[in-house]
């Protein structure tokens, strides 16, 4: 396919291993028949993955708690009060808080890509979390014995490693979720925490060489989580000069729900640069209705209007469940919604003559 597409990571869990995780924290099951749950569930979602004709495919989160706190599992460190994060719909997801020193992954991102890898060959990408979104953990108040700058130190030693983590384990591509940058700008609209977050993401990335960075992207969202978004309200023109100086090569952009993709577009125009490689969002996993290959085809070809087509790539706008216990989606939902996303990025590549 001369237009790459790929998935942006979270699919829903199926049923059984819902019931399992509800099972285990009830007693009912034991921790085998969990594990057992999650390998079945890993195995299904690589073998649907590959059905769609996808040419990059991921595990789909199938075992991470969410998105964005896999690498805090088994730690002891944590208050459960941390930063508040409310959606439209009026309901709050909460991060923990960071209570002593020192910071450490308790999880990293390569495990769950080498688990994958024993159900199949194909290409995977591997999602990891932002420095920037970890940062949040570090109370305001700060911690005795443990200044914020000696956080940061070894935070941006655990993000690095969780990075060249999944390269080592042959990640294709290294997606991180900043899905707090169109946030940040709704907290602050002065741009000064969305430009902290940069710095402090790039900080991270000039551990790596250019070839390493041109494989490892950012993916940016109004947030999705139970069918609704933390951000949408916040412009894009606002958040994409300052995140294009982001030292990636490639950037994730959510697209298909945003109401004036061409004003959108137009935009990205002006701030990609020639080492860039842009994935745009055709397909909108809040919205229950399933794209069709035609639809998918007029938005790739609404872009290649304003990216240059060597610099275009397709997406999904967000994970499909960026939270284990999210279900607004249905699985076969989410995975119809990938081939559509396929199959029209391909008719839209026939369409272009590359």
């Amino acid at each position: 396919m001369a237009i790459p597409t790929e998935p942006i990571g979270s699919i829903p869990r199926p049923v059984s291993l819902l019931h399992a995780i509800a099972g285990f924290q009830t007693g009912q099951i034991s921790e085998a028949a969990l594990q057992g749950a999650y390998a079945e569930a890993l195995r299904d979602t690589i073998e649907l993955f590959e059905q769609s004709g996808s040419p990059v495919i991921s595990d789909g989160e199938q075992t991470k708690p969410s998105f964005a706190t896999y690498p805090l599992a088994g730690l002891d460190n944590l208050a459960p009060d941390g930063l508040t994060i409310p959606f439209a719909d009026g309901h709050v997801r909460q991060l923990p808080r960071l209570t002593a020193a020192p910071f450490r992954y308790g999880v990293h991102a390569a495990s769950y890509l080498q688990a994958a890898r024993a159900y199949t060959k194909s290409a995977m990408k591997q999602a990891v979390i932002s420095a920037s979104a970890m940062s949040l953990l570090y109370p305001a108040d700060g911690i005795p014995g443990y200044p914020r700058e000696a956080f940061l130190t070894d935070l941006i030693q655990e993000a690095v490693a969780d990075i060249r983590g999944a390269l080592d384990a042959g990640a294709v591509c290294v997606q991180i979720d900043f899905t707090e940058a169109r946030l940040s700008l709704k907290l602050d609209p002065s741009g000064n925490l969305l430009r902290s977050f940069i710095a402090l993401n790039n900080r991270v990335l000039e551990n790596f060489s250019s070839e390493e960075r041109s494989r490892i992207g950012v993916h940016v969202c109004p947030g999705g989580d139970h069918d609704s978004t933390h951000s949408a309200d916040v412009d894009y023109a606002e958040l994409l000069p300052d995140l294009f100086q982001m030292n990636v090569g490639r950037f994730y952009l959510q697209m298909a729900s945003e109401r004036d993709r061409k004003r959108v577009l137009s935009a990205v125009s002006r701030v990609i640069g020639s080492n860039h490689l842009v994935f745009i969002g055709v397909i909108d996993p809040i919205q229950q209705e399933i794209e069709t290959p035609a639809q998918v085809r007029d938005r790739v070809l609404e872009a290649a209007s304003f990216i240059p087509i060597a610099q275009l790539g397709t997406t999904d706008d967000c994970g499909f469940a960026p939270f284990s216990d999210d279900i607004s989606t249905a699985r076969d939902i989410a995975f119809s919604k990938i081939q559509a996303r396929v199959q029209g990025t391909a008719w839209a590549a026939r369409d272009l003559g590359v």
